[in-house]
């Protein structure tokens, strides 16, 4: 019995970190390739980039659909959704002040916000059917060209295209196309490996302690795959790159919403437990109305706020838990 469980979390840590390291060099691997069959800085980072860094999540997401345990797909979405605005802005705001006076992250606030209400409106339908998916898609690829749009008429008047493959994430002018061939490969080939790991032991952990899918997907697999997001917000907060740290956590909360229920939906339903309907759907709202003062007012984000934040997500955890 011990060694079942140790097997289980060995399963669970290994397949995490493959899916890091797999959505890592995939990235890399993608970015460079577009850059160097001259796609456009701005497109790569608008496309490429935002789902290679949710390609995770995307993963897991399917291969819980397809081992039947869509409460775990349905959680993970949900629960990094909450922990990327308690905890990944929570803990970096302790370690420093977020400063978010000249940040204007407004008008792609909104969009997560409708993004999150259009979310919760089709979970009570009771089903992630196939035109659910189609409409998340929709409303993602609407927010995708707006901001493509706003993004190319800020690069024309502020920077040329050369600062824009520079401050791309990943992107090295230099790279050898055989370390490009490379980092594709490893990352296809280790994404699907370490999701179905992830899966098959987040699955085996539940049964094995009495816990529901639905439990497991919002604390140990969300947790789990924000810890990118909470590198990077990291890293913003020493900066003191406060805009990089909310756009970060807006455009993965936005994309967990519309691109990674969306696409898993067109492979198969995604029932919604009533769980979500009850408690975890509306935690997930108000913790994205919770920014509001910061975006719009430019509230800095500071320690006190962070441990509010972190304590309120540590209160979500015990009651989900429980």
């Amino acid at each position: 019995m011990i060694s079942d469980v140790i097997l289980d979390w060995t399963f669970v840590v290994l397949g995490l970190v493959i899916l890091l390291l797999a959505g890592d060099v995939l990235v890399k691997g993608a970015v460079n390739l577009a850059l160097r069959l001259g796609i456009p800085a701005l497109i790569v980072s608008l496309t490429i980039v935002a789902f290679g860094t949710s390609a995770p999540e995307l993963l897991i997401a399917i291969s819980a659909v397809d081992d039947g345990a869509p409460g775990l797909a349905l959680g993970n979405v949900v629960g990094s959704n909450t922990a990327n605005i308690l905890l990944v802005l929570g803990i970096p705001a302790m370690l420093a002040t977020l400063d978010t006076s000249n940040c204007d992250t407004r008008k792609s606030y909104l969009y997560m916000i409708a993004a999150t209400v259009l979310f919760i409106a089709l979970a009570f339908t009771g089903e992630f059917q196939f035109w659910h998916g189609c409409v998340l898609l929709i409303a993602l690829a609407f927010i995708l060209l707006d901001q493509a749009r706003d993004a190319h008429a800020h690069r024309n008047t502020c920077s040329g295209p050369s600062e824009d493959e520079e401050d791309l994430e990943g992107a090295d002018p230099n790279m050898p196309w055989w370390k490009i061939s490379v980092f594709l490969i490893l990352g296809i080939a280790g994404l699907p490996l370490g999701a179905d790991l992830l899966v098959d032991g987040a699955t085996a952990i539940a049964r094995d302690f009495g816990m529901s899918e639905v439990a497991i997907g919002l604390t140990l697999v969300a947790i789990g795959t924000s810890l990118p997001e909470l590198a990077t917000t990291v890293v913003a907060a020493y900066r003191k790159q406060a805009d990089v740290a909310l756009g970060n956590v807006i455009g993965s909360n936005m994309f967990n919403l519309l691109a990674i229920i969306g696409i898993t939906s067109l492979i198969g339903d995604i029932e919604v437990d009533k769980e979500f309907l009850q408690l975890d759907l509306w935690v997930m709202l108000g913790a994205s109305l919770l920014l509001a003062p910061f975006v719009f007012r430019r509230w800095k984000i500071t320690r006190v706020w962070g441990v509010a934040l972190s304590v309120l997500y540590a209160i979500y955890l015990m009651v989900v838990l429980a």
